[in-house]
């Protein structure tokens, strides 16, 4: 058995006071940003201000979307990047930066490329919301996304002596003579002013923070979260105090499928209605297609009495989605030995739940859901006990709205000018998702973009 890879952070008094680049944040966008610039020949470093690295990052779990990829080809998908940004821009409401959007499109294989090189390997597909072909890149051994990159990434840093430290608050991005050259820190030993020739905020989005979240949307100040604590939009409030502009705040993805019937609220990862999994009502009845976007599934869940739904899958779907062993490890996961039984555990009619899987693998074997004109994640029927449900209902999950960055992650203020030497990648960056991130997109753009801002960092010193 392999050993099981611990991350070892470095010690608060190996923080220098300058380097190269300065990148707040440890999440996927971060670390990726600083492997290239590193490789670049840059001396970056990346400072987190939680104990845990990987924020967000950490709690994704479909995968990456990208398209023309080898990977699709091997398993006889042919896709092409105008079809991805179609429906990305459709299924964004057509609110997405169309420069951003474009760069990410037409650069998301040569990131699955760029993670391979680096022995990451996504060599298994699944379908998200709002996408026609199996964009989905993931592990094959199906686990989670987030976690998997994170630790991957980690390793990288540890093995090539990347100055990665925890427990690090950066209080303000300096500037003098019109260029920012550094930040300033908090840490355990005091106050610390670190100079650098750039600055990258790959600090995350604000889901979890209250005051941001009620300033522009009131409405969902009472909605749970499923970020992680520290996604408190701390990197907006640092660009804003430069003048940067930030763009689209009132943009607030709700995801459809979070499990809240404990303290913290667990998303449950759109694989597994990628995987053939289906959504019934109170009354055991499919009431929307699965897999139209993230809005649309949300909307029509709130929309019914009880504002919540059922996730149903059986032990074949189960097996393509490794976050559910992790779902029924801490008891998110009612079992039932055929249908009759699942449907005494969530409490609606067992003869409704039975007629709707029914009619449903009906529907998979005829490859045309006639209820619904769903068109994708029909691979498999909800067929093999036992069976399973997890009770689901939309929470606050992404934020699309952030700071203006053009395609090369420089920062945008106010007046529609560059900030020198400050960028921004990944969450905390607006435009590129339009009113709806489609799932499998999020991941996508921390790499894309994480990759560029280590490169720009470069074409900065």
């Amino acid at each position: 058995m392999a050993e099981k890879f611990i991350f070892e952070p470095w010690n608060i008094s190996r923080l220098q006071s300058s380097y190269d680049v300065v990148i707040v944040g440890s999440g996927s966008t971060g670390l990726t940003a600083a492997i290239q610039a590193h490789e670049l020949g840059l001396k970056p470093v990346v400072l987190e201000k939680m104990e845990k690295f990987g924020g967000n990052t950490n709690r994704a779990s479909s995968g990456m979307n990208a398209a023309e990829t080898n990977i699709q080809l091997h398993h006889g998908i042919v896709d092409n990047m105008d079809d991805f940004y179609k429906e990305t821009y459709k299924g964004g409401g057509k609110l997405n930066d169309p420069e951003l959007l474009k760069y990410f499109t037409s650069h998301s294989a040569l990131a699955i490329d760029w993670l391979k090189d680096h022995g990451i390997e996504l060599d298994e597909l699944t379908f998200t919301g709002g996408m026609s072909k199996m964009r989905t890149h993931r592990p094959s051994s199906m686990a989670p996304i987030g976690a998997f990159l994170i630790k991957n990434l980690l390793k990288i840093a540890q093995d090539e002596n990347l100055p990665v430290f925890n427990n690090v608050t950066v209080t303000k991005v300096n500037k003098e003579n019109g260029r920012v050259n550094g930040v300033t820190v908090k840490t355990s030993e005091g106050k610390k002013v670190i100079n650098a020739k750039t600055v990258l905020l790959a600090t995350g989005g604000f889901g979890a923070a209250q005051d941001i979240i009620k300033k522009y949307r009131p409405d969902l100040a009472s909605y749970k979260t499923t970020n992680h604590p520290g996604a408190t939009g701390d990197g907006i409030k640092l660009a804003e105090e430069l003048g940067a502009q930030v763009v689209q705040m009132n943009l607030i993805q709700v995801h459809p499928t979070v499990q809240q019937d404990t303290p913290h609220a667990f998303l449950i990862g759109e694989a597994v209605r990628g995987e053939g999994g289906i959504l019934v009502n109170g009354e055991g009845q499919r009431f929307v297609n699965e897999l139209n976007t993230r809005k649309v599934v949300s909307n029509a869940i709130t929309a019914l009495p009880e504002h919540s739904a059922y996730l149903i899958f059986d032990k074949d779907i189960r097996s393509r989605v490794k976050a559910i062993e992790f779902y029924d490890s801490i008891g998110l996961v009612e079992h039932g030995s055929d249908l009759k039984e699942l449907a005494e555990k969530i409490n609606v009619p067992a003869d409704k739940l039975e007629a709707t899987v029914n009619n449903w693998n009906q529907m998979v074997a005829a490859g045309k859901d006639t209820d619904f004109d769903r068109k994708t994640g029909m691979e498999r029927k909800v067929s093999e006990a036992p069976y399973y449900a997890i009770h689901v209902a939309p929470a606050i999950h992404y934020t699309m709205g952030g700071i203006h960055i053009d395609s090369r992650t420089r920062v945008i203020d106010g007046n529609g000018d560059i900030i020198p030497g400050l960028l921004a990648a990944g969450e905390v960056a607006g435009g590129l998702h339009g009113n709806n991130r489609i799932g499998g997109n999020s991941i996508a753009e921390t790499v894309i973009f994480g990759i560029q801002a280590g490169r720009e960092a470069f074409l900065e010193k």
